[in-house]
């Protein structure tokens, strides 16, 4: 929750809605060509034009052949390097390249219609396939077809760059053919929490995409002809969909098959002691020039009462807590717990969270998860905590943060609140190791009240860039957890409470509110307006209460009536 770097992805995107409908209708045909000149980079860069003196080819590493690009961000050059390539008009094409590096994006302008763009935060090392298509207007005969990294970051590296689609006439670079649609998908091996697919190899396909309910959630080696589809919700029906890819693009996606997991309870309101649309505050351990408050001064409107922060120790994994009597004027611990246990008794929840400057930790292997889930219980019970909130601003290992989540969360029993608030870039793609955590940990999950602020501009679920401070941005990105996998009463809109509560992002309590309205009504949107209605939005969280309480709760005495208030 402290002031974060901008990381403004202008000019980047995600893949739109419409360039995963042409992908999934397979506009790349057989007779397509691929109009990219040098995409291997094996003539140095030839055809390529790079920002300032920023590229390279190089022979090392390379994803095929004996060259590759080398890109290196300086200053604020991102280090774009693009070709312009001949195209045919009213056509569709399939972009691609294989990118190695943090913070990868790939894109096209110029098309004539609607440009697109999409990015990677990286995977460490090893290859990995970005892909996106562009349509071109009635004129468009050219266009320009890029690639770039980020500021501040280290070198990039592409190779196996492909434009395939009709005949430009500008001349090709020959590639191989996209792969048919895998047949024969099908579903057996139905648990409680996970199902089996299986279907026919594709000639051709270097490896395979899963998707579930439309959003891409696997992908597999050519080698593989199944799929393990864990952390499932019980007695839930699921749509998936498989398609094939290789250099040359990806395929169409096979028929659509339903598979529904065994019964055994699966919780659609992960603690029912919070309310149905909540209100969720963070209370400051310390003193910043905001009020300061005792647990018992925060305002009645809030439901979740997020204490800030629990400190790492030097012991992997593990927490602890330090009230700071001294900097809140004398509050003791014994009136810090009874002011929680009061605020308990009153219905609300009080959670301990774990992030901030003192509280970053990493949770990396079983050992470091057992230490987190045993710390935070032994808080838990010392201090009456209701349960925890993750509010790692340094990214988190979906594998052994669940791990220590279901342990802490079957120690607690159902009574047990967790809520995450991350950051905006974390949410951006359910392949991301936040959203990957919080999929994974569904069935006991609280709320995500991601933080929509310290941000600059980010892609909304449309695949447009949205700039902070409106109702778009709150409405477009929040759009990417409901589609994402995510159960509207695991949203939660976070904001600062006051100007002075972050570094930029700061919207009135109206435009919050608005935004709900749009989201749990379809009423009172901008320009960007969901394809449909969430009324089991759970509603929105502010930086901080202390905050709050310095403006004359001006956010809580607004947003809160509006929370509690929806359908």
């Amino acid at each position: 929750m402290k002031p974060i770097r901008t990381l403004a992805l202008l000019g980047a995107g995600t893949l739109t809605a419409a360039g995963l409908t042409a992908l999934a209708t397979g506009t790349a045909q057989a007779a397509d060509i691929n109009v990219a000149r040098n995409g291997g980079f094996e003539s140095g860069l030839t055809n390529w034009s790079c920002t300032g003196s920023t590229g390279a080819a190089v022979s090392s590493p390379v994803s095929s052949g004996t060259g590759a690009l080398k890109a290196t961000p300086a200053g604020q050059d991102n280090a774009q390097c693009s070709q312009v390539v001949t195209v045919k008009p009213n056509s569709t094409y399939t972009l691609s390249t294989q990118v190695q590096g943090s913070y990868v994006y790939l894109g096209a302008t110029g098309t004539g219609t609607q440009d697109v763009s999409t990015w990677t935060p990286g995977s460490g090392s090893g290859w990995q396939k970005l892909s996106t298509t562009f349509t071109t207007g009635p004129s468009t005969t050219k266009v320009t077809v890029w690639t770039h990294g980020w500021y501040g970051q280290p070198a990039y590296y592409a190779d196996d760059f492909s434009v395939f689609g009709p005949d430009g006439g500008g001349g090709t670079d020959p590639g191989p053919s996209v792969p048919g649609a895998p047949a024969g998908l099908a579903v057996s091996g139905q648990s409680q929490n996970g199902l089996t697919l299986s279907w026919s190899a594709v000639s051709g396909a270097s490896g395979y995409y899963v998707y579930q309910d439309g959003v891409r959630v696997q992908t597999l080696p050519g080698s593989a002809a199944s799929a393990q589809i864990q952390n499932l919700a019980a007695s839930t029906t699921y749509s998936f969909q498989v398609s094939a890819y290789n250099q040359a693009g990806e395929s169409p996606r096979s028929a659509p098959v339903g598979g529904t997991t065994t019964g055994g309870g699966g919780n659609p309101n992960p603690n029912p002691g919070v309310p149905k649309h909540a209100l969720t505050g963070y209370w400051q351990n310390f003193n910043n020039g905001a009020t300061v408050q005792k647990i018992s001064d925060v305002q009645a409107q809030y439901d979740i009462i997020a204490v800030s922060f629990a400190d790492a120790t030097t012991t992997p994994g593990a927490i602890t807590f330090t009230l700071d009597s001294a900097g809140l004027g004398g509050y003791t611990v014994a009136q810090f717990k009874a002011d929680i246990a009061a605020k308990k008794a009153a219905g609300k929840s009080v959670i301990l969270s774990i992030g901030g400057e003192k509280g970053t930790i990493s949770v990396n292997d079983s050992t470091s998860a057992d230490n987190l889930a045993n710390s935070a219980y032994a808080l838990m019970q010392e201090y009456g905590f209701s349960g925890i909130d993750i509010d790692l601003e340094n990214g988190l290992n979906p594998t052994y943060m669940t791990q220590a989540l279901r342990s802490l969360a079957q120690k607690a029993g159902p009574s047990f609140v967790l809520t995450m608030a991350p950051q905006t870039i974390d949410m951006q793609s359910t392949q991301g190791g936040y959203f990957k955590t919080a999929l994974a940990v569904k069935d006991i999950l609280t709320v995500v009240n991601m933080q929509y602020y310290n941000s600059g501009a980010m892609n909304g679920c449309d695949g447009k860039v949205y700039s902070q401070g409106s109702v778009d941005f709150l409405t477009a990105l929040a759009c990417i957890q409901l589609e994402g996998g995510l159960d509207p009463s695991q949203v939660g809109l976070g904001v600062p409470a006051s100007p002075s509560g972050a570094g930029s992002g700061y919207v009135s309590p109206t435009v919050v509110n608005n935004a709900l309205d749009c989201l749990a009504k379809g009423a009172g949107c901008g320009s960007f307006k969901p394809s449909k209605t969430y009324p089991a939005l759970r509603g929105a969280m502010t930086w901080s209460t202390n905050w709050d309480a310095k403006a004359g709760s001006a956010w809580s005495n607004a947003v809160g009536p509006h929370v509690h208030g929806l359908p």
